[in-house]
């Protein structure tokens, strides 16, 4: 009983950050992402009626037990759906850097999910590998669908769900990403979500995110790269101006965050396509479209304190591959 499935991770263009219910995995807010073509876990998962405990191999080294039980307990919620009694040995490889603010989790837990169900030789809908990739970690629900991908908030398990709102092919948009560190960060999204509460600025962020949300799909379906720009980089900063007014505060920017950061508005200003937006790290993501991608790429590798660059179009959805 094994199986292959491979997952892209994903860059939100409207934030999720905070949980209306932690053990569900709820989100605050509903949010949008692009799936990241190229960026992407690959995981296999075994299940074995000789084993008496779940392992996770990451990167051909054996995972921690931090690592190891958060993986056990997203097997237990899919062997208690599927009605299994079996142990998984479970290995998984990234073409990225983890912890590092690139949705490493997104991608893992989406092609967990589809591999750990195909192993047991089920067939699940869409919808339900979604919102069960969610209880493993949330973005993940928005790596199972393809393409550009809603992710509603949803009152119950069952209706927490990502879903496609355009193809991969709606608008040729590509991430530019300015890799500052793929150091693993000391305070990851799971912890930060549980202290958005303490933010003063977390209700007003979330009350305001369905207007957000909305301004965004209008213009990633009216193909605006203004709006477009103009509301994600908004939602960023929002994002991260919650992070910072926890208690304690989560400072993901570094300076070379800062300056590129900086240099995308001025670059936006000379007529170029692009806006940044950052997840819970210091790597920031330049989204940008096709016709600019050479240029800004570029730019991004000239600017001091970038390490390196990871181009990405939009991707597909979490599948089988062996």
């Amino acid at each position: 009983m094994q199986a292959t499935a491979q997952a892209h991770s994903n860059i939100a263009f409207i934030k999720y950050w905070g949980n209306a219910d932690d053990a569900l995995r709820l989100p605050a807010n509903p949010s949008i992402s692009m799936n990241l073509a190229g960026v992407t876990t690959t995981t296999t998962v075994v299940w074995d009626s000789a084993l008496q405990t779940d392992s996770l191999s990451i990167n051909d080294a054996p995972a921690d037990e931090k690592a190891t039980q958060r993986v056990a307990q997203h097997l237990e919620a899919i062997r208690k759906r599927l009605k299994l009694d079996l142990k998984a040995a479970v290995t998984s490889g990234n073409n990225f850097p983890m912890g590092a603010g690139i949705a490493s989790s997104a991608s893992s837990f989406a092609a967990l999910t589809v591999a750990a169900v195909a192993a047991a030789g089920a067939t699940l809908t869409e919808r339900e590998l979604s919102s069960i990739a969610r209880l493993g970690s949330g973005s993940a629900s928005r790596s199972i669908p393809a393409g550009y991908v809603e992710w509603c908030t949803g009152m119950s398990h069952d209706e927490s769900v990502a879903y496609t709102i355009a193809p991969a092919d709606h608008w040729s948009l590509v991430d530019v990403i300015g890799v500052i560190s793929t150091g693993h960060k000391e305070v990851g999204s799971r912890e930060g979500h549980g202290t958005a509460i303490t933010s003063d600025f977390q209700a007003a962020r979330v009350a305001s995110a369905p207007a957000r949300l909305a301004q965004c799909k209008e213009a990633l379906f009216g193909k605006d790269f203004a709006k477009f720009a103009a509301v994600v980089e908004h939602d960023s900063n929002l994002m991260h101006a919650v992070m910072m007014t926890s208690r304690p505060p989560l400072f993901y920017w570094q300076p070379a965050s800062l300056l590129l950061m900086e240099q995308v508005r001025r670059w936006r200003a000379e007529g170029l396509n692009v806006c940044y937006t950052l997840d819970a790290g210091p790597n920031v993501h330049c989204l940008t479209t096709a016709e600019h991608a050479d240029e800004i790429e570029a730019r991004v590798r000239a600017l001091e304190g970038v390490q390196s660059v990871i181009r990405a179009a939009v991707g597909g959805g979490a599948a089988v591959v062996g």
